[in-house]
């Protein structure tokens, strides 16, 4: 038999061989002694997270679907023919036709398209003016952050759909057929009355970024403004914004439909899920697959950007791991 000794002793030696092995690996790679960033250290929790896989999954999904939309339909989305009318999900069309007779599976992957841009470049525009005022305002406090508090809390005050009424009519937007103006008018409108939420998380970032040390050393050895701000405090402050941006993208391509539901926003001959909203609104006892199929492409897109959000928000906090 084994002494019980004899087996610790070369369990032990074993174990301290291993140890060693692996200092001579830290020491010839010194990558491995470099600890990890908050992004990596993040991305690495995400990967681990279903909630993160699904959402990123149906997002990247939808993202291909608004880019390359004849990899799923070679249907024109805009070819109608009144004698199939309001006709229900078949062999030939999947999700049926609409009151014009033109097919609505084709119109829902089409659609996509222009409901993401209008998501995309309103959360860009929105983290842009928000952003770069919330960081500037932090930054210098005093009489401008006072300045910018009071204009964000007009422009928070005010109704969304009754914000977006005043700005579209004021601008032509409602008896306008240019399409490119029209969905230029809904990305700014929504900007201007979303900026506000931004500006106070960037600024509530940028005061905590300002008080730290790495901070106070840029300035003590004689950085200049533009380099602490840019250099140390944005990067510092930027995840929380990420967090909102993710989130907003879903609820600013709501809103886009919202708005087109209204009549206020995009229209025909634009394909869009808020356009196939409003259609379907007059037919709906008669003919519900025509709400039923663009509303939950609608609303499975913007839970996925939520779903997105949520994860990314507790992969980037220490506190909720």
């Amino acid at each position: 038999m084994t002494d019980p000794s004899t087996a610790v002793t070369g369990a032990a030696m074993t174990t301290s061989a291993d140890e060693f092995v692996t200092g001579l690996e830290h020491a010839e790679n010194p990558r491995l002694n470099k600890p990890r960033s908050l992004a990596s250290d993040a991305w690495h929790d995400l990967r681990r997270r279903p909630l993160f896989v699904i959402s990123a999954a149906l997002i990247l999904l939808i993202l291909v679907m608004a880019a390359f939309p004849g990899l799923f339909t070679s249907v024109d989305p805009t070819y109608a023919e009144l004698g199939r009318s309001r006709e229900g999900p078949s062999g030939q069309a999947w999700f049926g036709y609409d009151n014009q007779g033109a097919d609505i599976f084709a119109r829902t992957i089409y659609g996509a398209r222009a409901s993401i841009i209008v998501g995309i470049c309103a959360t860009a525009l929105t983290v842009l003016i928000g952003g770069t005022l919330g960081l500037l305002s932090g930054f210098y406090g005093g009489w401008l952050d006072g300045l910018m508090s009071r204009i964000a809390d007009v422009f928070f005050g005010l109704p969304f759909v009754l914000g977006a009424i005043v700005i579209l009519s004021s601008f032509g937007a409602t008896g306008s057929k240019n399409v490119a103006q029209i969905m230029f008018l809904v990305i700014v409108s929504i900007s201007l009355l979303s900026w506000p939420v931004c500006m106070r998380i960037m600024r509530s970032a940028a005061i905590t970024a300002k008080q730290q040390d790495y901070v106070k050393a840029a300035r003590a050895l004689g950085a200049s403004t533009s380099r602490i701000i840019l250099r140390h405090m944005l990067p510092n402050a930027v995840a929380p914004v990420l967090v909102y941006s993710t989130i907003a993208l879903g609820a600013f391509i709501g809103a886009e439909a919202t708005l087109s539901f209204l009549g206020l926003g995009l229209r025909a001959p634009v394909v869009s899920w808020g356009v196939m909203i409003a259609d379907s609104r007059d037919i709906i006892r008669v003919a519900p697959h025509t709400l039923l199929f663009p509303a939950a492409f609608l609303t499975a897109t913007v839970l996925a950007f939520v779903m997105l959000g949520d994860a990314v928000r507790e992969a980037l906090d220490p506190k909720m791991r």
